[in-house]
């Protein structure tokens, strides 16, 4: 019983390890790395795609290249099922080593945070060049192109905003700006294509 207790726990030590150094972040340069705004294009009348029981309907074709700021996983409930990943990503001189460097990011509970005293760039280049992403992976591919991003790397992705509702009154709307803060400011991204851009 001993035996297999310790060998359980080296499989966990084992298996963290991987999954660290798969997702260590990545050391850049200071610099801006994603100078160029998101693209957004609004639809009038979304398609409507499903996943399971949740209906996706398409508010806008977006487009992006930002520094990922923070990665979060889940993995539980359905919510888990449809959004796995979080990305908090930054754009503009919020893809500069030199100011994130002033700048403390955490992510939590489907939110992401950040601190800074004193403010290397205005509060509300902040709060306009970084958010928090919902990430809906079209496919099995995406899927895993999305677990193996890491911290730190720039990436580019296109698909669309959407939201999100299943039978019985629940949803979960796209914010559709990038100048809104706190509950709701979070973009629903239904991801069809990502890729690094720069080098692992």
């Amino acid at each position: 019983m001993r035996k297999l207790l310790v060998a359980a726990v080296l499989l966990l030590v084992l298996w963290g390890g991987t999954s660290w150094w798969r997702h260590r972040p990545l050391q850049q340069p200071p610099g801006v790395l994603a100078p160029d705004e998101p693209e957004q294009d609004d639809i009038e009348d979304g398609a409507k795609l499903q996943r399971g029981d949740v209906t996706l309907t398409t508010r806008a074709r977006f487009v992006l290249t930002a520094r990922v700021l923070s990665r979060a996983d889940y993995s539980w409930g359905a919510d888990g099922k449809l959004i796995p990943e979080d990305l908090a990503l930054g754009w503009g001189r919020m893809s500069d080593s030199a100011v994130l460097a002033s700048i403390d990011i955490s992510q939590s509970n489907r939110f992401y945070y950040w601190h800074a005293k004193p403010f290397p760039i205005p509060r509300r280049e902040i709060e306009t060049h970084s958010a928090n992403m919902h990430m809906i992976p079209a496919d099995a591919g995406v899927l895993h192109d999305l677990r193996e991003v890491r911290q730190g790397e720039v990436v580019h992705i296109e698909g669309f905003l959407v939201d999100a509702s299943r039978p019985g009154g629940w949803r979960w709307n796209t914010s559709m700006t990038r100048d809104d803060v706190g509950a709701g400011a979070c973009e629903l991204v239904y991801v069809e294509s990502l890729e690094q851009a720069t080098p692992r």
